[in-house]
């Protein structure tokens, strides 16, 4: 019978020390991290920023003892918690993923909250204060039998970091924690981060593209070099305030406070350059793809409705944005309109330009049909990855959907490639990609079966800003083609760019917030 292990001494803060680390994933031809020299004191509160691929969810996943075995990669040089190798000390670090979803695992609020700690051997009559002290620091004023399923996005996130917290971490990892939640959410997961290193001087290492929300926060910044190693090193005011160090970090693709990458499609925009005629011709574009009339929404078949009366048109060439507040039902009317749910109530039709004799319902359609019609790119990109390549994936579509040959379903994805900057990853599963990557990856999937309207859910996640860029002209080429675009965002950057239409959504109404360009 084997013993299990003590718990981790709470209470007292980890210092983190790297020496020539880097890390392989199994199959991959090219590390992940590679020469990184790094040292944080107990106690520094450290924003961790890089390019998309750069390895920052790859060394917060060595530092919380996750990256997996040998056989799961090759790992160099070392890479230790208070002296003692990462990979052995699992407990010392609490981790806290970008999408909450993924690290939830149990039905009420305290027994998720307790989980991590059960798991670490604390004593059970630890336990509960523990949890009740964890809740109260990220302000989550809940009864413990509360249902984990009831919450909104932000208040999920807020119980993710509670059951960090009751695990009494010297190292609290977060990644990318604040990406998919709306203003009011990033405040409170911003803000109960603050509480709690202020309460417990954990050692903090935060993962973030969008830097300005944590910037006062941290008392440090390591910018990870693409090559492997560190670009740049030192105080928030010195990284990301004098003019030399931000042009540096802009040309490297990293989110500078103030600076929105230019793209060509903001230039189109404002008139800075022409805009081409669109290759559907003046009279496809404006044509009325989808209409949806006095519709109500429900996640579940007669379900309650969290959306009402939406009355709207897709037209061929137009970039809409659904905007509101985590929870508000905006991805559901998006997988309602994209024939991936059923309409609760109301009308919802598909019309002659796009039923192309499948039907007027969306939701009826086969697969095959659907696919080539409507687009959806999900939340959370491995929900609809299916193979065990890169490359597979992006021919998936085309062969088996499309019917095309070898050498017509490489060609159909080529561009994509290249503008997705995929080119490195085409040997390598899917699963392994860090979280911008597989977010282009689901993108370039969808778009690789030439649907007439493709529906995105926070597509610029986890993107640095050169692929941003990339991402937000690729979808202005598609809109200049005559295709639609309907993006669910809390990017308001991406919206003021890209969107010539938008839609709120709260309170179970939907608005129209934005007139047309």
């Amino acid at each position: 019978m084997t013993s299990r292990p003590a718990p981790p001494a709470p209470g007292r803060p980890a210092a983190i020390r790297a020496r020539g680390w880097g890390w392989r994933h199994a199959g991959r031809k090219a590390f992940a991290v590679s020469g990184l020299d790094l040292d944080i004191a107990p106690g520094e509160r450290v924003l961790l920023l890089g390019a998309s691929g750069a390895g920052k969810s790859t060394l917060l996943h060595a530092l919380a003892g996750v990256l997996g075995a040998a056989e799961e990669g090759e790992e160099r040089g070392s890479l230790t918690l208070d002296g003692a190798p990462a990979s052995g000390v699992r407990g010392r670090a609490g981790l806290v993923l970008q999408d909450p979803d993924s690290q939830t695992v149990l039905a009420r609020v305290g027994d998720e909250v307790a989980f991590g700690a059960e798991n670490l051997a604390v004593p059970r009559e630890q336990i509960w204060p523990r949890v009740r002290s964890a809740l109260g620091d990220v302000g989550l004023d809940l009864p413990l039998d509360h249902s984990t399923s009831a919450l909104s996005g932000g208040q999920k996130q807020r119980l993710a970091l509670a059951g960090a917290l009751a695990m009494e971490p010297g190292l609290l990892l977060l990644d990318e924690p604040t990406a998919n939640l709306d203003p009011d959410g990033v405040t409170e997961v911003r803000d109960a981060v603050r509480r709690v290193v202020d309460r417990t001087g954990a050692t903090l290492v935060v993962v973030e593209h969008r830097v300005a929300v944590w910037a006062d926060v941290v008392d440090r910044v390591v910018v990870l070099a693409a090559g492997g190693g560190i670009l740049a090193d030192g105080t928030p005011q010195q990284v990301l305030g004098r003019a030399a160090s931000r042009d540096e970090l802009a040309r490297a693709g990293i989110w500078v406070p103030g600076v929105r990458p230019a793209t060509r499609a903001e230039q189109r925009r404002s008139g800075a350059v022409l805009s081409p005629v669109p290759s559907a011709g003046p009279a496809a574009h404006g044509e009325a793809l989808l209409e949806a009339e006095q519709l109500t929404v429900a996640r579940l078949r007669r379900g309650a409705a969290v959306v009402q009366d939406v009355s709207l048109q897709l037209r061929r060439g137009q970039a809409l944005s659904i905007v509101g507040p985590n929870g508000a039902g905006k991805s559901t009317l998006a997988l309602t309109l994209a024939g991936l749910l059923p309409p609760s109530r109301g009308r919802l039709e598909a019309l002659a330009p796009l039923d192309r004799g499948a039907g007027p319902a969306p939701h009826r359609w086969r697969s095959a049909e659907l696919v080539t019609r409507i687009g959806s790119v999900f939340q959370e990109p491995e929900h609809q990855f299916l193979t065990a390549r890169v490359i597979d994936e992006l021919e998936f579509g085309p062969r088996r959907v499309a019917g095309l040959s070898a050498a017509d379903a490489r060609a159909k994805v080529e561009e994509l490639i290249v503008r997705l900057r995929l080119g490195h990853l085409l040997q390598a599963n899917p699963f392994t990609l860090s979280g911008g990557e597989k977010r282009r990856l689901s993108v370039a999937t969808m778009l690789a079966t030439g649907p007439d309207i493709l529906m995105l859910d926070e597509p610029t996640f986890g993107q640095d800003a050169h692929t941003w860029a990339e991402l937000v002209d690729l979808l202005d080429g598609l809109v200049m083609e005559g295709r639609t675009v309907v993006s669910v965002t809390h990017d308001e950057d991406y919206t003021a760019v890209l969107s010539d239409s938008v839609i709120r959504i709260d309170g179970g109404q939907a608005a129209l917030a934005g007139a047309d360009r």
